[in-house]
């Protein structure tokens, strides 16, 4: 039989029965936490006196290791290490020259979307007793991600909102390979299924080919028709030293002009039907912009110059389309604040023009299609004006333009109890734009080259004739990672006869604005 419980017995099993309270273990857990944190921080401090001390010795790396990345292919890891082989240089590196080359090989790793971050990097002597006294192996760990991501989820952007299936298969053939299905349902787009196929060329996450198919169909409400688009791509894409990014592909769609409604025009009706298009495109950007969707310093600028049915592209349509869009942005000093005030200024330009080709062709067609002309006006461009609200009409129906051009000028002041930090904006804006069709000037459409030029110049004259369509509000700008939302107050200054603005509420959604 056990011993009754003395008084000091009873004390201790008291309180351990008690609740510890919760604030005490919160201050514990930080002291701990603290600790922690300076052991670390005291660490990496004479880790990297230990560096600067040694930046200057003499090194060579004579193994890298890739470790657990089971899925990939050694000779893809191969090219992209290989160089920094001190074996394959022609003099030796100092000690912070070989950890920039790992370091920058490792960010090459990083860009191909097959590993977690971070990659870990581990220097170390060779075990190897012949190895030179300078040798350094170097060992870089990786976590692949999972090959397999299925995703389902909603799209808001661009005037349109849709729900989405995605299949995406990473690393495929060991080569950072993928292949990408997509299906879709939305408001605009009613459907569209699509597959693309990319991969880096030779180890290089820099320069990149894909190719591609598509089969869509989307409403056209401003023109009240429906157009089904079918066809395929194939793409290579590479980025500069200096951050250019360039595209140069070729495309090939068949599109249908159909679902046309009672009130349909008859320029939409003249271009229902069949349509098959050719075309090689070339796209180049540089984004200087500190924040792509809602920037407060930087610029930016886009080209798009595409070439269809000309030589032997073939198809019924053939011109050359070229647009070119702009940005800039700057802050603007507030007195009496430190630092960055969150108020900036913002202007954007954009223009565009479809110049026919083939005119002696009697395969392609010489006027330009309701599916290639330019649209303008909405929520997301020249706000103030409905969807496709600038520019031609007949009847009812926005028909496009051949040559338009557009500015805007923003100014965004921080909302006064969110604060700068946050990505909420008051917005004042004047923006405005013209779109112009090609055969403004001439009572028919242009039959030889010489027709064309003087269309096209008498259309460009006509752009700075008179004001163009203006409209100025303010509103509310939301700056989401995934698109940028504004609800805005429109009103229109300057109208032309026959375009559609919008007084009041508008709202936009979409990750491109003016």
């Amino acid at each position: 039989m056990g011993s009754p419980l003395t008084s000091d017995d009873e004390d201790i099993f008291n309180r351990l029965q008690q609740q510890t309270d919760p604030k005490l273990l919160e201050e514990q857990q930080q002291a701990v936490n603290e600790r922690i944190n300076a052991i670390y921080q005291k660490a990496q401090s004479r880790l990297a006196e230990l560096i600067d001390e040694n930046s200057t010795l003499p090194c060579t790396i004579s193994r890298i290791q890739i470790l657990n990345a089971k899925h990939t292919r050694t000779g893809f890891l191969e090219r992209v290490f290989s160089p920094i082989l001190s074996a394959n240089k022609g003099k030796p590196y100092t000690l912070s020259e070989a950890l920039r080359e790992v370091s920058h090989g490792a960010e090459k790793l990083n860009r191909f979307d097959i590993f977690h971050e971070p990659i870990s990097v581990f220097l170390d002597k060779p075990t190897d007793p012949n190895a030179l006294p300078t040798d350094l192996d170097v060992y870089v760990s990786v976590r692949e991600k999972s090959r397999i991501l299925l995703k389902t989820g909603t799209d808001l952007g661009n005037a349109e909102g849709s729900a989405y299936g995605n299949l995406l298969w990473r690393n495929i053939f060991g080569g950072a390979e993928s292949l990408n299905l997509n299906a879709s349902l939305g408001t605009r787009t009613r459907s569209a299924y699509q597959a693309a196929f990319e991969s880096p060329i030779l180890s290089d996450p820099n320069f990149r080919a894909e190719i591609g198919a598509i089969a869509s169909a989307t409403e056209k409400p401003w023109a009240s028709h429906e157009e089904v688009l079918k066809g395929g791509w194939a793409k290579l894409r590479w980025q500069s030293r200096s951050g250019q990014r360039h595209e140069l592909a070729y495309n090939g769609f068949w599109r249908q002009v159909t679902g046309l409604a009672p009130n349909t025009s008859l320029t939409v009706r003249g271009d229902a039907g069949d349509s098959v298009k050719s075309s090689i495109s070339h796209t180049w950007i540089h984004d200087g912009r500190n924040n792509p969707l809602l920037p407060s310093r930087g610029l930016f600028a886009k080209t798009v110059n595409e070439i269809a049915g000309w030589g032997p592209l073939k198809g019924d349509v053939a011109f050359w389309k070229s647009e070119i869009e702009t940005q800039g942005a700057v802050p603007i000093p507030i007195p009496f604040i430190k630092g960055e005030s969150g108020v900036s200024f913002s202007t954007g330009l954009r223009a565009g023009l479809l110049y026919p080709l083939n005119l002696d062709s009697k395969t392609a067609t010489p006027a330009s299609r309701v599916n290639d002309r330019f649209v303008l006006g909405g929520p997301t461009d020249v706000r103030g004006f409905r969807q496709a609200g600038l520019g031609p009409h007949d009847s009812s129906n926005a028909i496009g333009g051949d040559v338009y051009a557009a500015g805007s000028a923003n100014l965004f002041v921080p909302l006064p109890r969110a604060g700068k930090e946050t990505p909420l904006r008051l917005q004042a804006f004047v923006n405005g734009g013209r779109l112009l069709s090609l055969r403004t000037s001439q009572k028919e459409t242009p039959k030889s080259n010489d027709e064309v030029k003087n269309a096209v110049a008498s259309t460009l004259a006509e752009l700075g004739n008179g004001l163009p369509s203006v409209a100025a509000g303010v509103g509310l700008v939301y700056a989401h990672p995934v698109a940028r939302f504004e609800l805005n107050f429109s009103l229109p200054i300057v109208q032309r006869k026959g375009e559609e603005g919008r007084k009041g509420l508008q709202l936009g959604i979409g990750i491109n604005f003016l």
